[in-house]
């Protein structure tokens, strides 16, 4: 039996598609652009709820992640 409150440990797989529309195409429409897709937004709020993460780590894990599967799609700062 564990310990009251111990971390579970495991593997961790993600699968990446790399035809997944990272950057959002531009509307036409007035006003501020926006930079990333909802798919793209909805990742990093994944990862943030499922690890508990303040806005910058979750960013930092977002982007180690996709640096390690290769994709070169930017990360907000």
């Amino acid at each position: 039996m564990g310990q009251r409150g111990a971390p579970l440990r495991g593997p961790l797989a993600i699968w990446s598609d790399p035809e997944t529309q990272w950057l959002a195409k531009p509307t036409g429409k007035r006003g501020r652009q926006s930079v990333f897709t909802d798919a793209a937004i909805q990742i990093c709020l994944t990862l943030k709820a499922l690890f508990g993460l303040p806005q910058r780590q979750t960013t930092e894990m977002a982007a180690s992640l996709l640096d390690l599967t290769g994709l070169d799609w930017p990360v907000r700062d």
